[in-house]
């Protein structure tokens, strides 16, 4: 309206508080992820694994289920942390990682490609609120399918275990969400920085999945060459796997020879171990910082093209 008119008005509604404002942008971009038939439906076809993982927990403590499946106890996997880290948080990590290639991509780009920036941070959030809303996106998606069920299988398990299983190994609740957790991270500011950085859809999602496989071919290369591991340095999921490794207790040290029998022959292998732990959370936090820096150079209101 002309302002010569002087008929506009101060705002009278209610006010949302300030700290949730920034909300908004999850919210609507959540919805138009859901606008995909596609994407629904392998969204609902990742909840299968943790099924199959609550049945093989119930089958621990049903004896006329496993008379009708004639299995014995013995061949059903043990329930421990090498279960929670192989079982179920490995497999629901991998497809939410297929989750933020389908999704973190599109985020900024998007914004970035229609010059939507200065619209964006025109509104009551700042620059710092605008990122951590373009990167809930994937952290509520993600949570959904890896630490969200991981933890209602290890409550299942305590449940059908008792009390006392769930106070002996209480470490392994926050094991399954700190890993979940440094992995979700890890997918949201790499898909971001890539999304600021890339405008094109395509070739976007192409460089998320080069940035965790190409690297394991030079880790592999690295290592062959120098009979050594810290090729792994390179390899975001041998980082990751590392760092896993360590909260859930499964790191066994393995470092000498080891002799085998091969077709009537003796073999004599080098077995090396991995990184030590410090070192696989330390790299993984450069990245995430580089990842910072990059998303704070692009998310400016306005973009200064020499």
């Amino acid at each position: 309206m002309a302002v010569l008119e002087r008929s506009f008005k101060r705002f009278d509604g209610v006010l949302t508080p300030e700290w949730s404002r920034f909300l908004i942008i999850p919210r609507h971009a959540v919805r138009d992820v859901f606008r995909s038939k596609l994407f629904t439906a392998f969204f609902a076809l990742s909840f299968i694994w943790p099924l199959v993982c609550a049945i093989l927990i119930y089958l621990h403590y049903n004896v006329d289920a496993l008379a009708i499946w004639r299995l014995n106890i013995r061949n059903l996997l043990p329930i421990d942390a090498l279960f929670f880290e192989e079982w179920v948080i490995a497999p629901q990590a991998y497809v939410g990682f297929f989750l933020a290639v389908l999704v973190g991509p599109q985020q900024v780009s998007r914004d970035l490609t229609n010059n939507a920036l200065p619209l964006f941070l025109s509104r009551p959030f700042t620059r710092s609120e605008y990122v951590v809303g373009k990167m809930s996106i994937v952290i509520i998606l993600l949570s959904t399918v890896t630490w969200v069920p991981g933890l209602i299988l290890f409550l299942l398990q305590s449940y059908l275990e008792g009390w006392s299983w769930f106070a002996d190994n209480i470490w392994i609740a926050s094991a399954i969400f700190i890993g979940s957790l440094v992995w979700i991270l890890l997918l949201a500011l790499m898909s971001q920085a890539i999304s600021a950085w890339v405008k094109w859809l395509v070739a976007a999602r192409a460089s998320l999945l080069g940035l965790f496989f190409i690297p394991t071919i030079f880790a592999a290369i690295v290592n062959e060459i120098f009979q050594t591991r810290w090729g792994h340095i390179f390899d975001l999921r041998a980082l990751i796997a590392n760092v896993w490794s360590g909260l859930f207790g499964t790191i066994v040290s393995q470092t000498g020879e080891q002799e085998q029998f091969r077709n009537g022959r003796l073999i004599r292998e080098v077995i090396l171990n991995e990184p030590p732990l410090w070192a696989s959370w330390f790299v993984l936090f450069l990245i995430c910082a580089l990842c910072l820096w990059l998303l704070s150079r692009k998310v400016r209101a306005y973009e200064v093209v020499k």
